[in-house]
Formats: C-alpha cells, structure tokens, sequence
C-alpha cells in the first residue's frame, strides 16, 4: 500500500457476526489505544448474509483506524485472513476470529513477546471450552499429527490468534486451510515462533461457522505440509520412497502366489488372480491419486504464484479518511 505505515495492524476475518461486531470493535479500540502506537483494524466480511457488513460500514464511517475489506462471496478463513493481510499497513501483524471468543485484551502480551524479537507468536486455548467429541479430540488429534509432521513443537496450530513481523507474511502465499501452519512455515525458513497461552471462552452468542467437516480439509493440508516441508525442491526423493513401499507390497504379494504355486501346486490364476490384481490395481490407484493431489499442489502454487493471481475477490473497501468506496 502506498500510504503512511502504522505500528500495528489487527486483522479479523468475519462472518455472520452481527450481534459481537459493534463490542468487538469498542474492546478492540481501547486495547490498541492503550498501546499507545498507531494502529488500524482490517476487518474482513467474508460474504456474510446479515447485517454484519453494514454495522462494519457503519464503524469505518465513524473511525479512520478502521478500513473494512468486503469480499464478493464467503471464501472461508484462509482466503479472508490473505485479504486482510495484503490491506494492512502495520510492522506487526496481529490476526484473531471476531466471534469473541479470543479475547481483545490479550493483545498486548502478543505485541510483548513481539517486542522481545520473535517473528510469530501463537496462542494456545491450554484449557479449550469446545464440545469434547466434536471439537477437543479431533483437534488435539490434529494438533499431534502437525507437531510430528512440522517438527514444530507448539500445541495449537488451529487457533487464528496470532502476531506476526510484517516480513513473515509479506514473504508468504496462504491457500487452502494452511493459515493454521504458519508456524510451521516460517519455522522452515529459519523463523524464531514462541507460543503463548490465552484464554478461551465460550461465544457470546451466535454459533461456530465451523463443523467436523474441517477436520478433513486439515488432514489433507497436513499432507501438503509434509511434502512442502520435506521434498518441495527434490519430489523425486518422494515419490520415489512411495514407489519403493509399492514395489516391496508387490514383492510380498508376487512371492505369496508364487509360493503356493511351487510348493502347493496352486494354479495362480484360479486361486489368486482376483487377490492379485485387486492388490496391484489399489496400490497403482493409491499411488495415482497422491500423486496427481500432490502434482496439482505443485502446479496451482505455480498458477497462482506466475499469474499473482488471489485466492480472494474483494467487492469494496471502505475507509473513513476517503470518505467513500475506493
């Protein structure tokens, strides 16, 4: 962006959030005025269908701290947390949910640790208040496989309440739900991450945009991870371990049949011809399929990266120093 910096940018992803926008945002102005610094508040409508975006409108028409991004349709977190980001200003990067859930007054032990010279600072809800069977279990799950996968060692990796040097985000590409491995991302190039606690309450009103269902869209960007962590500049190396375990599961296949058909005169194709093609046929489609998820993985990053093309579409942006659509 081309006008003046601010010391502290706040991004927050919103939707559907009618009934907490107009507390949001008064918790959110007294915590950064305290700091003391400058500071703006990206708020991101990402497509909601109530009246979110004109109380939003409403607010950045009364506060020139605020600049309101409006995208076309609801794209989900990742894509509006990337808009957020490409229309702060700010040296340090603050992103929270705008359900309430994390709290605005925690802020400034974010900008603390920041301040100490860390590049990411993470929160972890250390005592979680989600439903234990839909919410707890397949989070700590996930959490688990991404600490292994990583080699991070943080708690929460699913948690949005993060600060980040401006540097870490400028050098980054978000796409699918891969917001949450930031962490892990920068850890990769070198970048110092601590993990602080912070508290989690349950939503003041309203109900969670999000379901079980995300938890398979993590395990797939787990996947990713792990192939852009370990084998992004040498995939040989990879799909060559994978055609490796293939050629070994075949081995013990080939060598079961032909066993029985030497020591027990078993014909191979009356006795094991559908066990054998149906071994070699799911291992050849296994192999396919990651393969071909993980080569389009490959060359989306390069569609996206050579086009500079976003994973977002804004309609709008509204900002009070203007005083108008811009």
């Amino acid at each position: 962006m081309t006008e003046t910096s601010v010391k502290y940018s706040v991004v927050v992803p919103l939707y559907n959030e009618q009934s907490v926008v107009q507390e949001l945002y008064e918790r959110l102005t007294k915590v950064m005025k305290q700091t003391g610094k400058s500071y703006e508040l990206v708020l991101v409508d990402d497509g909601s269908s109530d009246a979110t975006l004109e109380k939003l409108k409403g607010i950045s028409e009364a506060d020139e701290n605020v600049v309101v991004v409006q995208l076309r349709r609801n794209f989900g977190q990742t894509p509006a947390l990337a808009a957020g980001f490409d229309h702060t200003r700010g040296e340090v990067i603050v992103s929270m949910d705008g359900d309430l859930q994390h709290l605005p007054e925690e802020i400034p032990n974010f900008l603390k640790k920041i301040e100490e010279g860390y590049d990411v600072v993470s929160g972890w809800r250390e005592k979680r208040v989600d439903n234990l069977i839909m919410r707890k279990i397949p989070s700590k799950a996930a959490n688990w496989m991404a600490s292994k996968v990583s080699g991070v060692d943080i708690h929460d990796f699913g948690t949005t309440f993060k600060a980040y040097q401006r540097q870490i985000i400028l050098d980054l590409r978000l796409y699918g739900e891969m917001h949450r491995f930031i962490p892990a991302l920068v850890s990769f190039t070198g970048g110092k991450i601590i993990e602080i606690p912070i508290k989690n309450v349950e939503r003041p009103s309203g109900k969670s945009n999000y379901g079980i269902s995300r938890t398979f869209r993590v395990a797939f960007d787990l996947i990713t991870l792990r192939f852009l962590l370990g084998y992004i500049t040498r995939p040989l190396h990879f799909f060559g371990k994978a055609a490796f375990y293939c050629v070994i599961a075949a081995g013990l296949i080939f060598t079961y049949v032909l066993f029985d058909k030497f020591y027990f005169s078993v014909p191979i194709f009356v006795a094991h011809g559908p066990l054998t093609a149906a071994g070699i046929s799911l291992m050849l489609m296994g192999l396919i399929f990651v393969s071909t998820g993980l080569l389009g993985e490959m060359i989306s990053r390069v569609y996206f990266e050579a086009t500079d093309r976003k994973i977002y579409a804004v309609r709008s942006i509204y900002k009070k120093v203007r005083n108008e659509k811009r």
